[in-house]
């Protein structure tokens, strides 16, 4: 057998474009190595600020995540994903400035969850922030014109507090109590729902936690990484 070299580091097929936070990441979150059963490669995207992304769409963003991608791209990983659903309004100028895979949010999953459940179902999307996910969020990933309702944490104190805020304590059992209170509403008012994605990549660790309360399929950034993941596994870079 005949391997070749050129690299520093191997084996880290995903590479993690991150905000600039300090608040918590728990197992379950993206920003959690210990979320994945394979090696991922993380890079910060300095003045990347929860603020500045989720709030402001700042477009001065796109140049220093492009070069953060890039960079992970010349380090060996086989795709690209993000630890902000909300860079979904950057996602076409991150895909075309590689040559590998980038899922830049769990919104791009809509498509397929929607082809999944039919029409006469709709898609509970639950976002950090309903006010600042705008049309312009899911044009940038395709999903203009799916059926869904939306709901947003902007209410709920813990969640709020920790991870657009920048708190950097979590109480875990509240924000848990937070997002259920939150899915239950959604079914409550509006049965029809047939799955949730999750937009925020700071959700995922109370999947289980939503699942149970509201008997229904739940899609995050964690369940798109693991379908990248099986597709390049055995890419050699």
């Amino acid at each position: 057998m005949i391997v070749t070299g050129g690299k520093n580091v191997y084996g880290e097929s995903i590479g993690i474009l991150m905000l600039d936070t300090k608040f918590p990441r728990i197992p379950g979150d993206i920003g959690n190595a210990l979320t994945f059963p394979f090696p991922v490669r993380y890079r910060k995207v300095s003045g990347a600020t929860p603020a500045r992304v989720v709030k402001e769409a700042d477009p001065a963003l796109i140049a220093p995540f492009i070069e953060a991608a890039k960079e992970l791209e010349q380090e060996g990983v086989c795709a690209i994903t993000t630890s902000c659903g909300f860079l979904a309004i950057f996602h076409k100028h991150l895909a075309q400035a590689v040559n590998i895979p980038v899922f830049s949010s769990s919104l791009l999953q809509l498509p397929l969850v929607a082809a999944m459940i039919g029409q006469d179902k709709k898609i509970g999307i639950m976002t950090a922030s309903k006010p600042h996910l705008t049309p312009l969020h899911f044009q940038g990933v395709g999903a203009e014109g799916i059926n869904k309702v939306i709901y947003g944490m902007e209410e709920q104190k813990e969640f709020t507090r920790v991870f657009i805020e920048g708190k950097e304590e979590m109480d875990v059992a509240k924000v848990e109590e937070e997002m259920v209170e939150v899915a239950r509403t959604m079914i409550e008012e509006n049965p029809d729902v047939g799955a949730i994605v999750f937009e925020c990549t700071n959700m995922p660790p109370f999947r289980a936690a939503v699942q149970k309360a509201v008997q229904r399929p739940v899609f995050d950034i964690v369940t798109l990484t693991n379908y990248v993941y099986d597709s390049i596994k055995h890419c050699v870079k």
